[in-house]
């Protein structure tokens, strides 16, 4: 489990505030560094992942925590169509459920994805290809699913840790075209 003061990632904190008003997925949430952001930025969170441990140190105001394991043979996705303002997944990867977490994405809603990328190997693990994005995997991912790429990133990065990541922040159609102001750095 991760240290609970470990700080959200800055991919996440560059795209968060622009995540609309209402209820925000963390999904695969560990020990909750981004739960908890988006808790202090005002949005109501869910904090799904298997490790009770670690859901039991994401708890807080505006956080509540769901046990659930999604790759247990059988597991269905457990939302509803069109709940969450925002999704948040980052350092996970599971391809059977990216259809019907997309689907949980309100109409005006915001998904901000990272995670490890082919390639990652010669940093370490995840180095096993079924954890590991593909070239282009994320923005077909948006394309697919009629979500318009507001940033995408794909190469290596040297924070936290050197690794070859694939990163995107996509809105549904029916997010305003004027919500998406880049921050500036």
């Amino acid at each position: 489990m991760a240290d609970v003061l470990t700080p959200p990632s800055a991919w996440v904190e560059r795209f968060a505030p622009l995540v609309p008003g209402g209820e925000v997925l963390d999904l695969a949430c560990g020990s909750g560094r981004h739960a908890r952001h988006l808790a202090a930025l005002g949005h109501a969170v869910v904090a799904v992942d298997r490790d009770a441990g670690a859901l039991a140190a994401a708890a807080g105001d505006g956080i509540v925590t769901s046990q659930i394991d999604l790759e247990e043979e059988g597991a269905c996705w457990p939302f509803g169509a069109e709940r969450f303002a925002g999704i948040v997944v980052t350092n996970y990867l599971h391809r059977p459920l990216l259809a019907a977490m997309l689907g949980s994405l309100a109409p005006n809603g915001m998904l901000i994805y990272e995670t490890f990328a082919d390639g990652n190997a010669a940093f370490g693990k995840p180095s096993n290809p079924d954890f590991l994005l593909q070239p282009g995997e994320l923005l077909d991912l948006t394309a697919k699913h009629g979500l318009r790429v507001i940033a995408f990133e794909d190469g290596v990065v040297n924070t936290p840790k050197p690794a070859m990541v694939q990163r995107v922040c996509a809105v549904k159609g029916e997010f305003p075209r004027e919500a998406a102001l880049l921050p500036s750095f």
